[in-house]
């Protein structure tokens, strides 16, 4: 039986997401001597894209191997009774 994506993952992806692009616009912004807001705000976009897209591979991976396993498994305990 195939189940459809849970939405939920999208939610601690995003939330890593945000802390790694505000982690890359303070690292930016303070690694330049004068203000370059352009640049850091590149860089925090930068860091929120790759990391949330990571993060939401990796959760929808592991979800999907929890819920084979958890298949696999019921069988296994249905058979002992």
């Amino acid at each position: 039986m195939r189940r459809r994506p849970n939405p939920w993952i999208a939610i601690p992806a995003l939330v890593v997401g945000v802390l790694a692009g505000a982690l890359g616009w303070i690292v930016t912004d303070v690694s330049c001597e004068t203000t370059c807001v352009g640049w850091a705000a590149l860089a925090s976009i930068i860091s929120f894209t790759i990391v949330t897209l990571g993060m939401v591979l990796i959760l929808a991976l592991v979800y999907r191997s929890l819920a084979e396993w958890q298949e696999k498994k019921e069988p296994e305990t249905g058979s002992r009774r």
